[in-house]
């Protein structure tokens, strides 16, 4: 029997991580393990989860500081491929699946081996906004021959990197290619990590199995939405893309990147201060580089 670790990561959202663990407790298909990972949340969440019990099993780690959703994912995929699972299945504290949609996912992941081979890295969800319509931040990005498994029947197109909600990762490929970087804290740790399992096979999207990102607005991500309130948010992701385009693609792409972060933030009137910070935070990729850390290949 295939065995698959569940990795929730949750920072003070409370009552939706209640609804997310409700959730899959209610699969079709059971994990073998849920790994919580509390990054320090004030909330009340260390105390709940203290006297929950469940119908899975339950390992709660308490990170002693916030570590970003990177942070999280990296330790929660540490602890699901020490668990001895075959698969670890990851996503958010917003995230919401529907009963089979694990079970699809294994499956899809099962079907799409059995036409491309071994080297299929990650199988992902669709995911639904709370109003039924596509999460428009959480579509994965297709290759050009997406359509090759449909044709042959099944409910599976190629992809080449997805955000981490509802991601299921087999063992082989956390042990090749090590965790997500850590270091990046939050924002486009997803896009690296999926990007760097499809270097020698894309993954799939199933599309039967479902999931609902219940997120505060259902908007795309673009550098001209920068205020003061999200800044943060964006300088991470700039920080991050730009030393991933930087050490990993070259110094043409670092420019290109610097290129379109300055005309979207022309274009959307954003503030000069501002405007200044995010290409400091471009700049910043320079000297930025973190290295990948890898598991323990002796489980």
């Amino acid at each position: 029997m295939v065995t698959v670790a569940g990795v929730v990561v949750t920072f003070n959202r409370l009552e939706k991580l209640k609804t997310v663990i409700t959730s899959i407790e209610a699969q079709t298909r059971s994990v073998s393990t849920l790994f919580v990972i509390d990054n320090a949340s004030t909330d009340g969440t260390a105390e709940y989860l203290a006297s929950l019990e469940t119908s899975v099993p339950l390992e709660v780690v308490t990170m002693p500081q916030n570590l970003g959703g990177a942070g999280g994912f990296s330790e929660g995929m540490k602890r699901g491929y020490a668990s001895g699972a075959d698969h670890v299945w990851i996503m958010d504290d917003d995230c919401y699946p529907q009963p089979e949609a694990l079970d699809r996912l294994v499956r899809g992941f099962d079907e799409s081996v059995a036409e491309l081979g071994g080297d299929v890295p990650y199988a992902c969800s669709v995911v639904k906004f709370t109003d039924g319509s596509i999460c428009e931040m959480n579509n994965p990005v297709p290759t050009w021959d997406w359509g090759r498994l449909l044709v042959k029947g099944q409910q599976n197109v190629m992809v080449t990197a997805c955000s981490f909600v509802s991601v299921l990762i087999p063992r082989w490929a956390i042990a090749e290619y090590g965790l997500p970087y850590s270091d990046y804290f939050i924002w486009f740790d997803d896009r690296e990590y999926t990007l760097r399992l499809t270097a020698r096979c894309p993954g799939v999207q199933v599309l039967d199995s479902v999931v609902v990102h219940d997120m505060g607005d259902n908007k795309g991500v673009n550098f001209a939405m920068v205020n003061r309130q999200n800044y943060w948010k964006f300088a991470y992701g700039v920080r991050n893309e730009s030393s991933w385009q930087l050490h990993h693609r070259g110094f043409l792409y670092f420019l290109e990147f610097g290129a379109r972060l300055f005309v979207s933030l022309h274009r959307g009137r954003v503030s000069l201060g501002l405007r200044a910070k995010m290409m400091g935070r471009w700049l910043k990729g320079i000297t930025f580089n973190p290295k990948v850390e890898h598991v323990e290949k002796s489980v």
